[in-house]
C-alpha cells in the first residue's frame, strides 16, 4: 500500500543526534524530506513482511499443490509452444 504523497504535512517533535543534525544543517540537508523518504521505505518493507506473514499458509498450500499437481495450464502451454515451434509447411 503506497502512501498519499499529496497529503497534508503534520509537524512532529523528534529526538535526533545533535551532531548528526548539525552536520545535516551545515550541508543544507532537507531533514523532513530525508525522513519522509526513509519512513516511506520502512513502512513499505514492514507492510511487505506483514503481507508475507499473513499469507504464509496460503502460499505454502499453493506451492504444495503445484508440487503435487504441476503448474496450472502447463499441458496447454506445452501444446501451444509445440504448435508455435513447428516449421511452416508449404
Amino acid at each position: 500500500m503506497a502512501y498519499e504523497s499529496t497529503a497534508a504535512k503534520k509537524p512532529v517533535n523528534l529526538s535526533v543526534n545533535s551532531d548528526l543534525l548539525r552536520q545535516a544543517k551545515e550541508l543544507k540537508v532537507n531533514v523532513s524530506q530525508v525522513l519522509e523518504v526513509a519512513l516511506a521505505s520502512q513502512v513499505k518493507r514492514l507492510r511487505e513482511a506483514q503481507w508475507l506473514e499473513d499469507n504464509k499458509a496460503a502460499i505454502e498450500a499453493y506451492n504444495q499443490h503445484v508440487e503435487e499437481n504441476g503448474l496450472p495450464f502447463e499441458a496447454v502451454r506445452q501444446r501451444l509452444w509445440k504448435g508455435l515451434s513447428k516449421p511452416d509447411t508449404p
